[in-house]
């Protein structure tokens, strides 16, 4: 752990617990957890996005009514 040992790191938790207190901390924590939930539920939402080109994909053969449209006023 290098020149930090588990004492300098007690020491560290004690003194910013003495100075923010239990009750920041815990407030602290509690909006970094609902942050980390909110990144993975954007990621999984990022995921969802990137399934629906695929769709597309499997009817490249399908006629868009639009497509339709426009070969029908070029003939």
């Amino acid at each position: 752990m290098g020149t930090w040992s588990i004492w300098h790191w007690l020491v560290v938790l004690v003194i910013v617990m003495l100075v923010f207190g239990t009750k920041k901390l815990r407030n602290i924590g509690q909006d970094l957890g609902s942050a980390v939930k909110g990144f993975k539920e954007g990621m999984k939402e990022g995921t969802a996005t990137t399934e629906a080109p695929k769709q597309v994909e499997q009817q490249a053969g399908t006629t868009i009514e639009g497509e339709a449209r426009k070969e029908q006023a070029k003939g």
